[in-house]
């Protein structure tokens, strides 16, 4: 398994910007983690990750920021397409979707641009929105976007066998989009299979979505598993659990990551199945509170959440252990993706020394409980 943090917690969105988070954030962070080489899940916005397809000498200075750092990249982020740092992001981050050509033409320029950049032998992985969001889908959109992933396909393998270079699609399962969990995807891309390159198409499992969903981890994955497909990447993240949220101090620490930037979509655990909110201030004002409930909020593996809340780890443990019970992890990326440091209740934080404590953890907690050294 290879260790990463994704890089879509900082808001650079240009090349100069890119270079210069390198420079000022990932290199320190190798460094505060006593790490050689640092992976990094690069997260390029769909311009830049265009002009790096395009213009071998910008792809140089990217190349030559990352041996300078001494860092890595086997995964990219694209999921958020652009403007992952606005002042108001929620729903636009599901935007375009996998109906809209804009959305295959970013995907193909980030293969291409993570090809050039894979270490000698590696293979690379590019996780990306779970079709789009829920409302408005359609047969129509659906076909549209089984359209668009077989031309991804088809792309994939012309990479392959033009240089060589193994790169994976995982599609994101995420609360309140069409593929809203495990189940959703595994039953979509099964649908789909006869036209749809298995090979180059899988699942990115963010462990953080898979708890909001209250699934049993180890069920979720063996479901993949069983139906043939490959998890291509694992995104290390831990959602909020709240067990009693209808005490009144339960009630006031959570209402402390409420915020105008992300969605927070929120589930209550009830017998007949979970009852959905899209985002935070709707649970407080509408869900019953009689069961537990789980918060769509990356919060920082290393840290406990203030009490009574507490954070979903043992998912991710759990998740992690059953997928490599259940395929091969040689080429297993597992990118931990809290992106939400700049919204985290108390205001600023010391992002380099709490993205290496996080790194830290994940090495010590995912990587040498399973027998692989740090």
């Amino acid at each position: 398994m290879h260790l990463s943090y994704c890089t879509n917690v900082h808001p650079a969105e240009d090349l100069d910007g890119v270079i210069r988070q390198l420079d000022t954030a990932a290199g320190p962070i190798r460094r505060a983690a006593d790490l050689d080489t640092l992976g990094v899940g690069l997260w390029l916005p769909a311009p830049l990750a265009a002009r790096l397809a395009t213009e071998p000498a910008a792809l140089d200075r990217l190349r030559t920021a990352l041996d300078r750092n001494g860092l890595e990249v086997r995964t990219l982020n694209a999921f958020p397409y652009e403007a992952f740092h606005a002042e108001v992001v929620k729903l636009d981050v599901y935007r375009p979707d996998w109906t809209d050509p804009a959305r295959l033409d970013y995907t193909i320029d980030a293969a291409r641009v993570l090809a050039a950049l894979l270490p000698p032998g590696a293979e690379g992985s590019i996780s990306t929105l779970p079709l789009g969001w829920r409302v408005g889908w359609d047969d129509a959109a659906d076909r549209a976007a089984t359209d668009a992933l077989v031309a991804l396909g088809a792309e994939l393998r012309a990479i392959r066998a033009e240089t060589g270079r193994v790169i994976r699609l995982a599609v994101e399962p995420e609360p309140g989009c069409v593929l809203d969990d495990v189940d959703d995807v595994v039953a979509w891309l099964s649908a789909h299979r006869d036209r749809l390159d298995l090979d180059h198409i899988g699942v990115c499992l963010d462990t953080c979505h898979l708890a909001v969903s209250f699934a049993d981890p180890a069920g979720a994955v063996a479901r993949i598993a069983e139906a043939g497909i490959r998890v291509v990447k694992v995104q290390a993240s831990a959602a909020l659990h709240v067990e009693r949220p209808a005490d009144a101090d339960a009630r006031r620490v959570v209402g402390t990551y409420q915020e105008d930037r992300y969605l927070h979509q929120v589930r209550e655990q009830a017998t007949g199945g979970a009852i959905r909110v899209d985002d935070l201030p709707e649970a407080l004002d509408r869900l019953p509170a009689e069961a537990p409930w789980r918060v769509h909020f990356h919060v920082p593996l290393h840290l406990e959440p203030e009490a009574p809340l507490s954070s979903t780890t043992d998912v991710l443990r759990t998740a992690l252990a059953a997928v490599r019970e259940a395929q091969p992890v040689d080429q297993l990326h597992v990118d931990v993706e809290t992106y939400t440091w700049s919204v985290l209740p108390g205001g600023p934080v010391d992002l380099i020394d709490g993205i290496a404590a996080e790194l830290r953890w994940a090495a010590a907690e995912l990587l040498e409980r399973e027998g692989q050294p740090a």
